[in-house]
């Protein structure tokens, strides 16, 4: 047999004794087994109505606009899904904690190395037996496994499992920021609109009431009424023009958190109209959800779900803990060869090996690796407790955002009728005064009653729309099964 052939049947020796090495592994885990909490929460959320026929499905990319109804909100939300900051970071977290985990993963197999030495010396003549100086060379060549744990207990296999927990936990907070992104960008949009509509309105009450005062100070040249009326007519006038001035910078502001939070200028196409006047607002965000809804779909938000990530490497680190009670057994082995002359380094009877088990045994360590096993279990604990709030946390915002949408039909009918009166009592209490029948000072409250009433309209048609946006965000970016009305225009 051949020097080469002998060389290879060792290195297919080392590699069988790697692949016997990680078999032995996994005889045991200390871990204690994972269970999900039950009944903290009743088994549906919301207010009255038919059950759900369908369980809504989370938040991914493929649906992450398909609430979405607006085409210009659409398109602010896919421009900050591209550029915002904040998730370019999520995603780069996302990165470093799969190279983070595939470092733990490596530890699972044994690491083989090659190397190849050259050393060549020189021993001075006093130091030889001959008396006479000497220079040495010796080539090797080695195949090595270095310090290989055998994972009887567990320990390599939890903290395996505890990083791949970590890297699962950031892919859910990834989900998380681009979840509470979209609805920030949302809540922006709507803001925008909604104080578009607001300076809108303070634009038209300030044109009617220089009208009003034009006529008012005409009177007043030709006698037909008093100073103190023209002076509260004045007053009523530059109200409104401090209410443009106010809303037209609150719009640029609007604009500058919108542009912030998309990570660039908005086209036009993307930038939202005044919201309208009207008790039937078009949906610009949630479409229809099937209540009451299944607690189970509060599970699905990323937030419950990253808690239940930290959970299960918490009862990971346990095992680990446990594990490092109990001896640890390591291999390490090489096969090569070696010569004084690079020409016979692969000749016959040149091959070397060894072969080193390693069996270390905890015996008095002051109590270091039980503490290590208590502080894993109280963190498992804490882990535990954090969960639980979480789900009942996403109960409470989901019940509240449920809530509130039972109402809202009935308040939006409710303001946009108290408006029409007080247009109404407006009407009627500028006419009475024209006609001489009533002083100003009903006008003036009039007045005053419309356009605060108008103003309320706008806040709660906003307040309406932001609790669409809530909802999704609540129930982790369900999207309820639901036949999906046409897109229109905010």
């Amino acid at each position: 047999m051949t020097m080469a052939n002998k060389n290879l049947r060792r290195l297919h020796g080392l590699a069988c004794a790697a692949a016997v090495a990680a078999a032995l592994t996994g005889c045991a885990n200390f871990a204690p087994p994972h269970a999900t909490p039950a009944g903290m929460v009743p088994a549906e959320v919301g207010l009255g109505g038919a059950p759900a026929q369908a369980t809504p499905a989370a938040l991914d990319a493929a649906q992450a606009l398909a609430w979405v109804q607006s085409p210009g909100l659409r398109e602010a939300l896919a421009l900050a899904l591209s550029n915002n900051r904040d998730l370019r970071v999520a995603v780069a977290n996302i990165e470093r904690a799969r190279a983070q985990y595939g470092v733990a993963q490596a530890d699972l197999l044994p690491s083989v190395s090659a190397n190849a030495q050259a050393n060549r010396n020189r021993t001075a003549a006093d130091l030889t037996n001959t008396g006479r100086s000497a220079t040495n060379t010796q080539y090797t060549a080695q195949l090595a496994m270095t310090s290989y744990e055998i994972d009887f207990w567990g320990r390599v296999r939890n903290l395996n499992e505890a990083a791949l927990q970590a890297f699962l936990q950031t892919g859910e907070n990834q989900r998380n920021v681009q979840l509470t992104l979209m609805a920030d960008v949302a809540n922006a949009w709507l803001t925008l609109a909604a104080d578009q509509a607001r300076l809108s309105l303070a634009e038209q009450t300030l044109g009617a009431r220089r009208q009003s005062f034009a006529l008012t100070e005409r009177m007043h040249e030709l006698g037909s009424t008093s100073g103190l009326v023209l002076e509260q007519n004045r007053t009523t006038v530059d109200a409104a023009r401090a209410d443009v001035a106010s809303f037209n910078s609150q719009v640029e502001r609007d604009r500058n958190l919108l542009q912030l939070l998309v990570g660039g200028p908005l086209p036009a196409s993307a930038l939202p109209a005044p919201l309208q006047l009207t008790s039937t607002t078009p949906a610009a965000a949630l479409l229809p959800l099937p209540v009451p809804l299944p607690s189970s779909v509060l599970l699905e938000r990323p937030d419950v779900r990253a808690a239940e990530m930290q959970l299960r490497a918490a009862n990971a680190n346990i095992g680990a803990a446990r594990a490092a009670l109990f001896p640890t057994i390591s291999l390490t082995a090489s096969v090569g060869t070696g010569s004084n002359e690079l020409s016979g380094l692969f000749g016959s009877g040149n091959g070397t090996w060894s072969f080193v088990p390693l069996v270390r045994l905890p015996i008095f360590d002051g109590g270091r690796n039980r503490a290590n096993v208590a502080v894993a279990e109280a963190s498992q604990q804490v882990a535990l407790a954090q969960y639980e709030k979480a789900v009942q946390t996403a109960f409470r915002e989901t019940a509240d955002a449920l809530a509130d949408r039972a109402q809202w039909a009935e308040r939006l009918d409710a303001q946009a009728s108290l408006v029409a009166s007080t247009r109404r009592t407006f009407e009627l209490s500028d006419a009475r005064f024209r006609s001489g029948v009533d002083n100003y000072l009903s006008v003036l409250d009039a007045q005053r009653s419309l356009y605060a009433a108008q103003q309320t309209q706008i806040s709660l048609q906003l307040q309406e729309q932001i609790n669409r946006v809530t909802l999704v965000k609540v129930l982790g970016g369900a999207a309820a099964v639901a036949a999906p009305a046409a897109p229109v225009s905010p």
